[in-house]
């Protein structure tokens, strides 16, 4: 990550830009260019974003398909035993892991102004507008299959390569954003790592939201 960023700083930037979308497809652009040139976006989307950033991106699917009243889903995706494979790999091999695995994770996103997320080391955030139980669930199998296809090597794992668990939250938004989606959604990974390595599940509290509706209005 070191080289990329020194890159920035450094005279001939676009020639360097262009080296590096080059070696790496660039990762998917974000609803509104916060970074501005498409090249920065790539080059520094692998940072951890920050718990405001997040919640920024989550509010905004929230508040779209509240507007077009279609459902959406949180995705929060973790790589599995991944300090395991930075004591046996090291800080490079882990950086370059990270970036491998996320790069993957956001080709395997169903539109263009989908956004994947880094929150913390080695866990990454998607919130995903106008997306049913139906195609959430198979966009998580679909991150899950891409990670494993990478084929990176990890000795300290049973799988004997990096996967990557995927936990998803469902919901139909209404009024202002209610974070017990992000609760629903970490709770589903946590269930999906206790499945074992590379799993995914999923919760869907569309019919919670709607008991709720028939006894209000009763």
């Amino acid at each position: 990550m070191t080289d990329i960023l020194t890159a920035i700083e450094s005279d001939d930037f676009w020639a360097r830009v262009r080296a590096a979308l080059a070696a790496i497809q660039p990762v998917r652009k974000e609803r509104a260019p916060a970074y501005g040139h498409s090249a920065i976006a790539q080059l520094m989307a692998a940072k951890p974003q920050t718990g405001t950033r997040i919640d920024q991106e989550i509010e905004q699917a929230w508040a779209d398909s509240a507007e077009d009243q279609v459902p959406m889903s949180l995705v929060i995706v973790e790589i599995d035993r991944m300090s395991d494979y930075f004591t046996a790999y090291g800080k490079d091999a882990n950086d370059a892991c990270v970036r491998a695995v996320m790069q993957t994770i956001a080709n395997a996103l169903p539109r263009d102004e989908d956004m994947c997320l880094r929150m913390g080391g080695h866990r990454f955030v998607i919130a995903l507008p106008d997306m049913p139980l139906k195609a959430a669930k198979a966009n998580a199998a679909k991150i899950a299959k891409a990670v494993r296809k990478l084929g990176r090597a990890h000795k300290e794992s049973h799988a004997g390569i990096v996967t990557a668990s995927v936990g998803f939250a469902v919901v139909d938004p209404e009024g202002d954003y209610d974070k017990g989606l992000f609760t629903a959604a970490m709770g589903a990974l946590k269930k999906a790592q206790r499945k074992g390595l590379g799993r995914m599940y999923g919760v869907d509290l569309r019919p919670g939201q709607e008991r709720r509706r028939r006894k209000a209005a009763a």
